[in-house]
């Protein structure tokens, strides 16, 4: 009896440790979410599950063109795509983006029939200044967008995130399989 107790207190410690193992993880490493929504379509789309990591940005830098997810408020999280880092000059002029005046391209907008078609317009025309009141990015906020610009809110309408109210970098969806990738990120203008 005494042999099945030890087994038995082993397999306790071995479950105790792998869920305390998984909360840390789950805490500050890596957690998963759910898309709701169209602002990010088709780069990510309702129910997509994806995998946040929560300190690609503790250990590296928030770049232009990636795509995270941040708190609104207490019970609401978003997706969208950094258009803008702090110090930068935004604006958009006939469906191109132009960062610190210099033009960058935007791949994972060129399946919107609008993107080519001169006669509709998939992201107005704008200018920070315009419409945040900010000549350039402020310090420790960035300027996001969502990829299906005509569905999507974000910094046109709230302004900045600030960067103690973002979870982390999305790295992965996993979900649904056939749609699987890492690949979010066009190219950076630097």
């Amino acid at each position: 009896m005494n042999t099945l107790k030890q087994e038995t207190w082993e397999w306790a410690k071995a479950i105790v440790i792998g869920i305390i193992v998984i909360i840390v993880i789950r805490s500050f490493v890596v957690t998963n979410y759910s898309v709701s929504g169209q602002s990010m379509d088709p780069t990510l789309q309702s129910s997509d599950k994806v995998l946040v990591s929560k300190i690609s940005y503790s250990i590296g830098d928030i770049n232009r063109l990636d795509v995270l997810v941040f708190h609104t408020d207490a019970n609401e999280d978003y997706v969208k795509r950094v258009i803008g880092i702090p110090g930068d000059l935004i604006s958009y002029d006939n469906d191109m983006l132009f960062v610190n005046k210099k033009r960058v391209e935007e791949p994972y907008l060129k399946s919107f029939i609008a993107y080519h078609n001169p006669d509709e317009r998939l992201t107005e025309n704008f200018t920070l200044k315009e419409i945040t009141g900010n000549v350039r990015v402020p310090n420790n906020s960035y300027f996001v967008l969502g990829d299906n610009r005509r569905e999507s809110l974000d910094s046109r309408y709230f302004k900045f995130v600030k960067k103690e109210d973002i979870v982390g970098k999305v790295v992965a969806r996993y979900w649904p399989l056939e749609t699987a990738t890492i690949n979010f990120i066009g190219k950076n203008p630097e």
